[in-house]
């Protein structure tokens, strides 16, 4: 497939690193999952058994990622940077912040379908340009030169390449994504500049609308999520959309809505706004 259509997406399974699922149970009933040696052995025991020759990683930074500081962060891409390089892997990590939510949406077919928009040449600026740095730096690392990926998205080949890899692995690139049967609106609390949309509060909202799981077991609704009308930095009037959430369940709504609490704020007029870049750091 790689061959054929220039891309594949795999999962770990049983046959990928599979002492790794025993030690993240023990890592759980010991209170170990933080701990960053473990976390950096996890991640990289799977890409490295894979045959990897170039790998890049995107680290977050910020309330929304697992590593809410920059230091932390620093040294999680470092030390798996480390492993990767010692194991003879070409390993380049970004670190990249998600203090803010990334592009519009949050939620499995909701991001889908913006991903898809990238691919058309289209969607959120903060999506293709880090689409793009990863891209660029997945290129160097493979040492492959001449097209660049931005050219990618304009020219529809990005799309092409999609659509192939797709349809190589049994799927149906015209299958209609889902959408969930309730729609709730945010309005603006008030007039002003949007200063604060935190990445934590919108991922809580979506995940108790039924877009991800308390347990393994639990079921997960495709639809479900939080779409994002503005972002930090724009002017908004009170009583506008600010968010729309998604769900097969309105009864979560209450619920949804208190992880919201503190994770707005609407600042006066010409209130100055100064977003944190993207990309944050580099690490090789």
């Amino acid at each position: 497939m790689l061959r054929d259509a220039g891309a594949v997406i795999c999962a770990a399974g049983d046959g990928l690193a599979p002492a790794d699922k025993k030690l993240y149970a023990l890592r759980d009933v010991t209170g170990t999952v933080e701990a960053i040696p473990l976390i950096a052995s996890s991640i990289m025991s799977k890409k490295i058994a894979e045959g990897t020759g170039a790998l890049v990683l995107d680290v977050k930074v910020g309330s929304g990622a697992f590593m809410k500081n920059l230091d932390d962060a620093r040294e999680l891409a470092r030390t798996m940077v480390g492993l990767g390089t010692s194991a003879g892997v070409n390993t380049v990590a970004l670190l990249t912040d998600m203090s803010t939510p990334l592009g519009l949406t949050a939620g499995n077919a909701l991001e889908v379908r913006e991903s898809v928009e990238v691919l058309a040449g289209g969607g959120p600026a903060d999506v293709v340009e880090l689409t793009v740095a990863l891209a660029r730096e997945m290129l160097a690392a493979a040492g492959v030169h001449g097209k660049d990926p931005a050219d990618a998205l304009r020219d529809g080949s990005a799309m092409d390449h999609w659509r192939r890899m797709i349809a190589a692995q049994g799927g149906d690139v015209d299958a209609p994504l889902p959408v969930a049967r309730e729609q709730h609106v945010i309005t603006a609390p008030a007039s002003g500049v949007l200063t604060t949309l935190d990445a934590y509060a919108v991922g809580v909202c979506a995940w108790r609308l039924g877009a991800g799981r308390a347990r393994k077991e639990d079921p997960v609704q495709a639809g479900a999520g939080v779409e994002m009308h503005a972002k930090p930095g724009d002017t908004v009037v009170a009583g506008q959309p600010l968010l729309t959430l998604h769900t097969d369940t309105p009864e979560r709504y209450d619920y949804a809505v208190e992880a919201l609490a503190g994770g707005i704020e609407v600042s006066p007029a010409g209130t100055a706004f100064t977003p944190n870049p993207i990309v944050l750091d580099r690490i090789a």
